[in-house]
């Protein structure tokens, strides 16, 4: 996520430059056409040229913010995975107690602290399934070495070594070869709770309390890997982009018809401009498709996993907590 205010003008004409320069290149070969070896076929009337542009614009409209939807539900998930995290905690804390039956505080934050330390591995575990690779999404090395691996940490560090001592080691190396280990960690907090409630640590009716907070969970993991597993529809996608290639390959044709009569060299800034506006939308609405990738555009699932995981280290009265996760050339990941 980009944490200053705006992208500076460097910044989004960096992004977005190599369709500048192609713009700017094709416009050039076809102005010098026309004007200078007198290829007079490759002007036509603007009027056409603006009922494509027109219908690409629509195309883009959607595209844009059918994208900005899905990039939005995921930080609507992703808030509720935080509120009800904060929820499972003090419940942990308040629901587990020694009211039904004989038990030492020792052995109370011992529970509590099983119970919410496996809350943070699936936090982990959810984070990391989130950032594997898909076939649509962007895989740029350049990006990749720029942006993920030198910074996201998911990119660089095992599942294995981030879960580190937050569960057993025997439930780890359990939890490693399953096909969903976060699916698989919230079973463990639902097998536990059945435990609980057999030694006489809740009754009935804290028991669903808690069980009502894991089918949340489940609920908020199950939304979010519908966005990371089923893409933007590619057909969309898809006549999205050729639509904006079609329309960038007759521009210059259209604007030697509109300045011909006053300097028919004016069509290669114009242009050159127009495209890479289009383009530019074109970009926009294509990396908001995938919030959960890992991108300057993306949500900071590891920040807010980590201001989760301070949260519950505070509620259970801890003092040696880890440090929020600070922006890395204004890059929240």
């Amino acid at each position: 996520m980009q944490t200053r205010r705006n992208y500076s003008i460097t910044q989004t004409i960096l992004w977005s430059s190599k369709y500048l320069v192609i713009m700017f290149i094709y416009s050039s070969v076809v102005v010098a056409l026309y004007e200078l070896l007198g290829k007079d076929w490759l002007k036509i009337p603007w009027l056409p040229m603006s009922v494509i542009g027109v219908a690409v614009a629509f195309f883009l409209g959607f595209k844009n913010n059918a994208s900005y939807d899905r990039l939005w539900e995921a930080r609507k998930i992703w808030g509720a995975i935080v509120n009800t995290s904060r929820s499972w905690a003090i419940s942990v804390r308040d629901l587990i107690t020694d009211t039904f039956t004989d038990v030492d505080q020792e052995e109370l934050d011992r529970i509590h602290k099983e119970l919410v330390y496996r809350h943070i591995a699936w936090l982990t575990a959810l984070r990391h399934q989130l950032r594997e690779r898909r076939r649509w999404e962007h895989r740029n090395k350049a990006k990749e070495e720029a942006y993920f691996k030198g910074v996201v940490p998911e990119y660089r560090i095992s599942l294995e070594d981030d879960l580190g001592s937050l569960i057993p080691s025997k439930e780890r190396e359990s939890i490693i070869k399953s096909a969903n280990a976060a699916t698989q960690l919230i079973s463990r907090q639902s097998e536990r709770l059945k435990v609980l409630r057999k030694e006489g640590l809740i009754d009935e009716f804290r028991h669903m309390k808690l069980q009502d907070l894991l089918i949340d969970l489940y609920t908020q993991q199950g939304k979010s890997e519908r966005i990371k597993n089923y893409p933007f529809p590619r057909q969309y996608a898809t006549y999205n982009t050729i639509a904006v290639w079609i329309f960038a390959f007759l521009l210059p044709l259209g604007m030697i018809d509109t300045f011909h009569d006053v300097n028919v060299w004016l069509a290669i800034p114009f242009s050159s401009l127009i495209g890479w506006l289009y383009f530019t939308m074109e970009m926009i609405g294509d990396y908001s498709e995938n919030p959960f990738e890992g991108s300057y555009n993306d949500i900071p699932i590891t920040a807010l996993s980590r201001t989760i995981e301070i949260d519950l280290r505070e509620i259970l009265g801890e003092e040696d907590l880890p440090e929020p996760i600070k922006p890395v050339h204004d890059f929240l990941y």
